[in-house]
């Protein structure tokens, strides 16, 4: 019989050094307290390839500057993901502030908005527009700065001493913003002696930040024009977006007159009592703009348009927008015939395919488009037609019913391809009337950080998803590059296109999406590889005070939000539906 007795065991000596596991099973070895960059500056300089800025550690986003001190395994985070895309822009934007802080100190940058092109439109409050000389000095300065490699630093601060940073610069934006923090400090960025508030994650220095250009861009400000994901070396040429320039301006002035241009004057419009009012003043314009595009269709129907082509991306509220805009038709005398586009599918054997190898619905050559042609041509001379019925179980095309218009009626076609030439291109250009459809947000955090239009787009979807469709927020979540991708692809390359463009954003629906949103994407799990996307969106939403329950009942039955927040008296709503239109 043997009995165990207690050993004296010498502790081991101190590990001095952590091992940091790349994904592509590399293994560096560095000083515990060796900064992450260190890591990977010897890991590019073996691999080559694009330079990351950040890192996915254990699955959560990490700056490079962050200590290692223990053994990780990590994943580069480049400029051609979503997440090194915001890090890359909002560190430039940084980087803009300081420059121009230095040579214009009676000046503040503004962030206004986003351009399809890669780039923000940019002003500086208090001073004339700057000349092209001067914008050119300001170019130069930032490209010295990035030259010098200065550090990034973050730090933590009490919140009352970021308020007082705040009060003490004239930082209303910002100051308006911290009534509704809930922590006891805040993290604020440092370059060059100049702090700031910044909402994510930056690069470790201003040496990473050398693709950049300044143009001047009307009215009073100028673009500030970065490198996009699929070429994250170069920046694009400038190509002119004067329509979705127009946009946000259009945009721009209805926040003026509402009296909210950023998250914290919404917040205060809220906790004030405005909130019902924010609501139907927002819901009056968007109805005053939805009948003037149905008053410039019904004049060009005079002149001969037949078909109206409905194109926009995810979540943007097209379905809605097309049926309020049917309704307006109506009262102008006209009757709207709706035409489903995926009744035109090929059979699904004839469907392209992805680099995957999936099916891909989302390409043109997914369509019948000579049978689409042939059809909307006749369909628009009063001819009768048997429209196709497109069998998603079978994956075959059938006949369907057998339709013949009227002169009084006009087509409305909805569908992702609505504004390419190469959809129908037998079809004269005078007889269709393009619109393009999007929720282009123009209320930013503050003047140095911008809400992009996706995030948007992206909060409707996953409430959307859970109210009607029985999708997880893990589902939606997954999806979503897939469908970015289709937009960039087949959508935005042709927005330009469009006869007008309507803005479906409402300025009060962040404080209706917070409380529905925030329960969804709470669920996604500490070891989804989405829940770096749910943390960031549960930290933007943070900065929002929801809609108390009793102001949701004046959101509108047929508002575009309806369609994503459920109880929308349109949603089954089918215009003209009892006219009987088929011929049999």
């Amino acid at each position: 019989m043997t009995t165990n007795h207690p050993v004296l065991v010498t502790p081991a000596e101190p590990r001095k050094e952590a091992l940091v596991t790349f994904t592509d099973g590399t293994i560096l070895s560095a000083p515990i307290g060796t900064p992450l960059e260190e890591y990977f500056r010897a890991w590019h300089a073996m691999k080559g390839g694009d330079r990351p800025i950040a890192a996915l550690v254990e699955n959560e986003l990490r700056e490079l500057t962050i200590p290692v001190e223990h053994d990780l395994t990590v994943e580069p985070v480049t400029l051609r993901s979503s997440d090194g895309g915001r890090i890359y822009r909002r560190s430039l934007v940084f980087l803009l502030v300081v420059a121009a802080a230095e040579l214009f100190p009676e000046a503040q940058v503004v962030v206004d908005h986003s351009l399809p092109t890669g780039a923000y439109y940019c002003r500086l409050r208090g001073r004339p527009r700057l000349s092209e000389a001067e914008l050119a000095q300001l170019e130069q300065h930032m490209q010295a700065i990035v030259a010098a490699d200065d550090p990034i630093r973050r730090r933590q601060v009490p919140l009352e001493d970021a308020i007082a940073l705040f009060k003490m610069r004239g930082d209303d934006d910002k100051l308006r913003l911290m009534s509704i923090r809930e922590k006891d400090y805040l993290v604020l960025y440092t370059l060059r002696g100049i702090a700031d508030y910044f909402f994510g994650y930056m690069v470790p220095s201003t040496g990473y930040l050398k693709t950049f250009k300044l143009r001047p861009y009307p009215p009073d400000g100028f673009l500030i024009m970065y490198p996009r994901q699929e070429s994250p070396e170069v920046i694009r040429p400038y190509e002119p977006s004067d329509k979705i320039a127009d946009v946000f301006e259009r945009q721009q002035r209805w926040l003026e007159l509402l009296g909210v241009e950023d998250i914290g004057a919404l917040n205060d419009a809220v906790s004030n009592g405005r909130g019902r009012e924010l609501v139907l003043v927002a819901e009056a314009l968007h109805d005053q703009h939805i009948t003037e595009i149905a008053d410039r269709i019904a004049a060009r129907h005079q002149e001969g348009v037949r078909l109206v082509l409905i194109a926009g991306p995810s979540s943007s509220g097209k379905t809605t927008f097309s049926k309020r805009l049917a309704v307006q038709l109506l009262a102008q005398g006209l009757k709207p015939y709706p035409l489903a586009m995926d009744h035109y599918f090929v059979d699904r054997e004839k469907t392209p395919r992805d680099e995957q190898g999936q099916y891909n619905f989302e390409a043109l050559e997914a369509l019948n488009r000579p049978l689409l042609n042939e059809q909307l041509l006749a369909l628009m001379r009063g001819k009768a037609v048997t429209i196709p019925h497109f069998d998603f179980l079978t994956g075959k095309s059938q006949p369907g019913q057998t339709v013949q218009l009227s002169p009084e009626h006009i087509l409305i076609v909805e569908g992702i391809h609505g504004l390419n030439p190469a959809l129908l291109p037998d079809i004269p250009t005078d007889m269709t009337y393009r619109i393009y459809v999007s929720a282009l947000t123009q209320l930013n955090i503050d003047r140095h950080n911008r809400i992009p239009t996706t995030d948007v787009r992206m909060l409707r979807r996953i409430v959307r998803d859970a109210t009607y469709r029985g999708y997880t927020v893990m589902d939606t979540l997954e999806r979503w590059p897939s469908v970015r991708r289709g937009e960039k692809q087949y959508i935005f390359p042709y927005q330009e296109n469009a006869d007008v463009m309507f803005n479906t954003s409402l300025v009060y629906e962040l404080a209706v999406l917070r409380p529905l949103a925030e329960p969804l994407l709470r669920q996604v799990s500490r070891h989804s590889r989405n829940y770096t996307e749910a943390k960031r969106l549960l930290s933007f939403l943070s900065w929002v005070r929801p809609m108390p329950e009793d102001l949701v009942r004046f959101i509108p039955y047929d508002s575009l939000l309806r369609e994503f927040i459920g109880g929308s008296i349109l949603r089954d709503y089918m215009p003209g539906e009892a006219e009987g239109w088929p011929t049999d």
